[in-house]
């Protein structure tokens, strides 16, 4: 592959990551401008992930047709022209329909660079890729933060819509660089043909399914990006409202969470080449139960700030991790046909989990935002442990 290539890739994923916890740090400020409930922005994040799903189950088809490079650029200029509409939104409505071109392009960049990325490189750039996310997860509360201080949540938005269109003609000039190879055919589900045992078969849904151990790794998906999109959307207010915290100090606070994504995953390309990606994932859910533990205990405002680190040193590893396992766990032929099954499950999880904290958190207590991710993360270690379990049968 082309040397120059891999940095713009990189790139991508820094865009895909800069507003993705923008509106959650903003929201604490928003909600009142808007006339908006405190939990209504589960609704926006809601239609955000159902696009997400959407475009993700289909990105094979489109990449097929259009290429990676066409693809991911198109992509992020829909997400730039959202981000530019969420800054001059004045209904809550508003919001709302312009989160549908966000959904979209957010969910086939997601898909379509890693998929990407699983097939022309090696593996400890999946980390790495995933890192790049956490660059731009963690600035944006910090863009969001800064705008908040010197204007409003508006200006916020316009700047992020700035750097994602920046990002656009950064892809755009690199379309030249961009080889795609063929990759494997889903099939519809009604398809019968589609079971995979043929070599070059299309891979039915109902057919990954079916394959053991399947359901359990995509609840451990499931659960996992649950976790994180609940703790990310959540974090700043959970800080003001349960905490006591003033809501510019809470934005940025929110960005330590991504923050501990970011330099986890950094260290975890290096660590991933002597550690197993089971055991990676086992040290993640340690640290996220640690980081839990943190926030549980009424020790103030530092041990918070503990805990939403650790909560995210511990995510780092799980989502890489997960996906570069696919192959050895699953075989080579279903590779990226169930990294895509994971990814729309992921979005399931954020289109249903962190919405409904939303309405926990305003009809009862913010305060269950600790015990509520401890759910999630118990039963992720139960499907994960699950998975293991069926490797060893299976090595023995």
């Amino acid at each position: 592959m082309p040397a120059g290539l891999l940095p713009i890739i990189y790139l991508a994923f820094i865009g895909l990551g800069l507003p993705d916890s923008a509106i959650g740090s903003a929201w604490p400020t928003m909600a009142p401008d808007l006339g908006a409930g405190v939990s209504w922005v589960g609704v926006v994040t809601m239609i955000i992930s159902a696009g997400t799903i959407l475009s993700s189950l289909q990105s094979v088809r489109v990449v097929e047709r259009f290429g990676t490079g066409r693809v991911t650029a198109v992509s992020v200029g829909l997400t730039a022209a959202a981000l530019a509409g969420f800054s001059v939104a004045t209904e809550f409505w508003q919001l709302c329909l312009l989160a549908i071109p966000y959904g979209l392009g957010a969910g086939a960049v997601d898909a379509a660079l890693n998929t990407y990325v699983a097939v022309h490189y090696e593996s400890q750039h999946m980390s790495w890729l995933h890192c790049m996310w956490g660059v731009g997860a963690s600035g944006g509360p910090l863009i969001m933060a800064q705008c908040l201080g010197v204007g409003s949540w508006s200006l916020g938005f316009l700047v992020l819509g700035g750097l994602q269109l920046a990002i656009v003609i950064v892809l755009t000039l690199s379309l030249p660089l961009w080889r795609d190879k063929a990759l494997p055919r889903m099939a519809d589900d009604a398809d019968d043909a589609g079971s995979g045992d043929a070599e070059g078969a299309p891979i039915s849904r109902r057919a990954l399914l079916r394959r053991d151990g399947v359901l359990a790794v995509l609840i451990c998906f499931f659960c996992y990006c649950a976790l994180e999109s609940t703790c990310g959307v959540w974090a700043a207010s959970y800080c003001t409202f349960a905490r006591g915290i003033d809501a510019q100090t809470a934005a940025s606070w929110a960005s330590l969470f991504y923050i501990g994504i970011t330099v986890g995953r950094g260290v975890s390309g290096f660590i991933s080449l002597k550690v197993s990606d089971h055991n990676m994932i086992r040290l993640g859910q340690a640290l996220i139960a640690l980081g839990i533990g943190a926030m549980l205990l009424p020790l103030g405002d530092t041990v918070l700030l503990v805990g939403l680190v650790l909560v995210g040193l511990g995510c780092a590893p799980i989502y890489p991790s997960i996906i570069h396992a696919t192959p050895a766990r699953f075989g080579d032929d279903v590779a990226l046909a169930l990294t895509g099954m994971q990814m729309a499950f992921a979005y399931v999880g954020t289109l249903v989990v962190s919405p409904l904290f939303g309405v926990i958190g305003q009809g009862i207590s913010m305060e269950l935002y600790p015990p509520y991710l401890l759910v999630f993360l118990l039963v992720m270690v139960v499907a994960a442990e699950k998975v293991n379990a069926l490797m060893r049968r299976r090595a023995a």
